[in-house]
């Protein structure tokens, strides 16, 4: 099969004023094999952008999410590579059999049972939040008073990281998923957020808790220092993505309010949504063949997941919000051996924040037209900035 040089300088296509996902990943997705594009870094790399072969990309063994390979693409302008994939125990950078060790030992902290083990700490915590939103009166800004510090005190509480610490990952986070951050600004953050974790480390290791890091801990198999790069993963990848998905979802379901209680509704908005498409960036170790089209070693993959998951030929009519439908096939989580590891604490957290958020506060509303909500155009994860509500 042929390719098409698609001349999409500039990617991603996210920008103020356009729709998400971008319209132009339809036309990608009928074109024969795969696209050729380029990134605001200069880069050349292939675009992914159907269900079936986003699939293939994240299970072949050819491809490389280790970013130390030479080709692997970068998102942004930024000179050198990103501090945190050189972290000991930044394990999603990783490839088997290095990987799987990680995988492996975090697994049991995230079964089906533990986190319904979970679901009494995660409620208290929602409910807290809606106390507060309601004690300061009839408006708030659904994102800083809910949707960001609902998953943030979880996953501290996973870890065992105290609360008052909360607003200090969430500043440091922040810097490390926005795409013009510098090189300068990630290295600081990242600096940052290890000292902090190493320094909890070795309170833990003095005093454990009943908490992710002192089982690690005392499970033994991740050093001191994988632990702190394990840890840093979690805080980031444990509450960024699920605020994203709890305030574009509590948008939808306000628009569509027949669907505000039918706990269907969280899979179709991670498919929806799909906030992290540009995180599965990949490289060719090996010559690979996805799609009809040879892929050489050394040339960068981008597979873009909410183009699969708004593919034509696997979700009907997937530009509408449908609960209704089968979602669960979707890739919002990503597929194979790198699929999210907190997957099932994402749909908890979500389940319960709109069950409570809708039951307790019946006359919730936008405060806002929806066209003027700010939209994140400037990071990995898409989501909002800001979601002004009243009631």
């Amino acid at each position: 099969m042929t390719t098409t040089d698609s001349n999409l300088v500039g990617f991603p296509l996210r920008r103020p004023g356009r729709p998400y996902p971008p319209e132009e990943y339809a036309g990608l997705r009928k074109r024969e094999g795969l696209v050729r594009s380029t990134l605001p870094t200069g880069a050349s790399v292939w675009l992914v952008t159907r269900h079936e072969e986003v699939r293939a990309v994240l299970t072949d063994p050819r491809i490389s999410s280790n970013p130390s390979h030479p080709g692997f693409p970068r998102p942004a302008k930024t000179g050198g590579v990103p501090a945190q994939d050189q972290v000991p125990g930044w394990f999603v950078a990783l490839d088997p059999p290095e990987h799987t060790r990680f995988r492996k030992t975090l697994i049991p902290e995230f079964t089906v049972r533990r986190i319904r083990e979970m679901r009494p700490v995660i409620q208290a915590i929602v409910d807290e939040r809606i106390d507060a939103m309601l004690a300061g009166g009839n408006s708030a800004d659904l994102i800083s008073d809910f949707a960001l510090p609902v998953p943030s005190l979880v996953i501290s509480r996973l870890l065992g990281v105290p609360k008052a610490d909360c607003d200090f990952f969430e500043a440091q986070t922040r810097v490390l998923v926005t795409l013009t951050s510098t090189d300068e600004q990630r290295e600081a953050a990242t600096k940052a957020l290890l000292r902090y974790l190493n320094r909890l480390i070795a309170l833990k290791t003095k005093r454990p808790g009943d908490d992710l890091m002192s089982r690690l801990l005392a499970d033994g198999k991740l050093t001191p220092q994988e632990l702190s790069g394990v840890g840093m993963l979690l805080l980031i990848a444990g509450h960024e993505t699920t605020a994203n998905n709890i305030g574009l979802g509590a948008v939808t379901l306000l628009m569509n309010p027949q669907w505000i209680g039918d706990d269907r509704a969280v899979e179709e908005l991670l498919r929806y949504y799909s906030v992290a498409d540009l995180v599965a960036f990949r490289v060719a170790v090996e010559d690979v063949e996805i799609g009809g089209q040879l892929i050489k070693a050394g040339e960068g993959i981008v597979p873009l997941v909410a183009a699969a998951n708004h593919d034509e030929t696997v979700f009907e009519c997937p530009h509408q919000f449908d609960p209704s439908r089968s979602a669960r096939h979707h890739v919002a989580f990503g597929y194979g051996v790198h699929q999210c590891l907190g997957q099932n604490l994402v749909r908890v957290e979500m389940e319960l924040a709109y069950r409570s958020l809708f039951e307790r506060i019946p006359t919730l509303e936008l405060a806002v037209p929806v066209e003027e909500l700010p939209l994140k155009y400037d990071g990995v994860l898409f989501g909002l900035h800001a979601l002004p509500v009243r009631w």
